[in-house]
C-alpha cells in the first residue's frame, strides 16, 4: 500500500457547549462507582456492551503541501453471546475522510475510506486478564481512490488487556495483506499496533495514552512507520438516561514517512455506551 494510502486512522467531533457544560458538572455520589465501572467496559476492546464511538483526528501537516486531513471514524462494537462461555465480539471502522490537496492537479477530496472489520472470539468471563482474537479484513468501498487502497485485505487481529485498580492497560494489534483488488494499485502488507494505558479517578473522569502506531511493510525503511507520542483525558458522564464517554487528546509523530506526514494530531471522541 502506497504510503498516501496508507495513514487514514483516527478525527475529530467538537462537542457543544451544552454538552462541555454536562462534562464538567460533577456526578451525583451515587451515579459515582456506575460512572467509574462504565469508564473501564469503554476502555475494554472486548467489553460485553454495545458502544458506538464517532472518533476524529484533526492531522496537520498532512501530504506535500503540509494541509489538514480530517478523517471521522464511525466504530460500532456489538457483541454476540455465541454460548455461556463464549462471546464474539464485532467491530467496524468506517472512515470519513476529509483529503486535503495532494498534487497540483487535484483538489480536496471528500467521502468514505476503506470499512474495516474485525470479529474478536473473546471468553465471555474473564478475571484481570482479557483476551480475544479473530479475523480483520479490508473492504474497497472508498468513493474515491485518494481515500482507499482499491484492495481487499484479510489478516488477524488480537487485543490483551489488564484491570488492576484504577488501571487499564494493553494492546490491540492486527496486520492486513492484499489478496485481490485493482492491479494497478498498490498491495496492502499493514500492522497496526494500539498500546494502551488508562487510570481511572472518581466521578467517571481518566488520563488515557493510546497512540496508533502503523508499520506499512511495502514501504521503504525511512517511510514506513508512523509513531505517535501523546495523551489525553476524558470522562464518561450521562445526558439523562444515555451514558457518553468522551476523550481529548494530542498526539505529535515522532517517525512519520517525510513525503506525507502528518506531523501531530488532535484527537477527540464521542462514544455513547449501551450497557446491560
Amino acid at each position: 500500500m502506497s504510503d498516501r494510502h496508507s495513514r487514514v486512522h483516527g478525527v475529530a467531533l467538537a462537542a457543544s457547549g451544552a454538552v462541555l457544560a454536562t462534562l464538567l458538572a460533577p456526578l451525583p455520589a451515587a451515579a459515582q462507582q456506575s460512572a467509574s465501572d462504565l469508564a473501564k467496559a469503554a476502555q475494554n476492546p472486548v467489553a460485553d456492551m454495545i458502544s458506538v464511538p464517532f472518533q476524529s483526528n484533526t492531522n496537520f501537516g498532512y501530504g506535500p503541501y503540509d494541509k489538514t486531513q480530517e478523517i471521522l471514524n464511525i466504530q460500532p462494537v456489538i457483541p454476540i453471546h455465541l454460548t455461556p462461555d463464549w462471546n464474539l465480539i464485532t467491530r467496524v471502522i468506517a472512515p470519513v475522510i476529509w483529503q486535503p490537496q495532494l498534487s497540483p492537479d487535484d483538489g480536496r477530496t471528500f467521502g468514505l475510506g476503506d470499512l474495516n472489520p474485525t470479529f474478536f472470539l473473546s471468553p465471555a468471563k474473564s478475571d484481570k486478564f482479557v483476551w480475544g482474537v479473530g479475523p480483520t479484513f479490508l473492504l474497497p468501498t472508498a468513493t474515491d481512490e485518494d481515500l482507499g487502497t482499491g484492495k481487499w485485505g484479510a489478516g488477524i487481529a488480537g487485543v490483551g488487556l489488564v484491570m488492576h485498580g484504577p488501571w487499564v492497560y494493553g494492546a490491540l494489534i492486527n496486520n492486513i495483506w492484499s489478496f485481490a483488488g485493482q492491479s494497478d494499485r498498490a498491495n496492502v502488507n499493514q500492522m497496526t499496533l494500539q498500546p494502551f494505558v488508562n487510570y481511572n479517578f472518581k466521578e467517571g473522569w481518566y488520563l488515557s495514552s493510546s497512540p496508533i502506531i502503523t508499520a506499512n511493510w511495502e514501504a521503504d525503511n525511512d517511510d514506513r512507520w508512523v509513531l505517535p507520542v501523546g495523551g489525553a483525558v476524558g470522562r464518561v458522564f450521562k445526558i439523562g438516561k444515555q451514558p457518553i464517554n468522551a476523550q481529548l487528546g494530542a498526539y505529535y509523530n515522532a517517525i512519520s514517512p517525510d513525503d506525507i506526514g502528518p506531523q501531530w494530531q488532535i484527537r477527540a471522541q464521542i462514544q455513547f455506551l449501551f450497557p446491560k
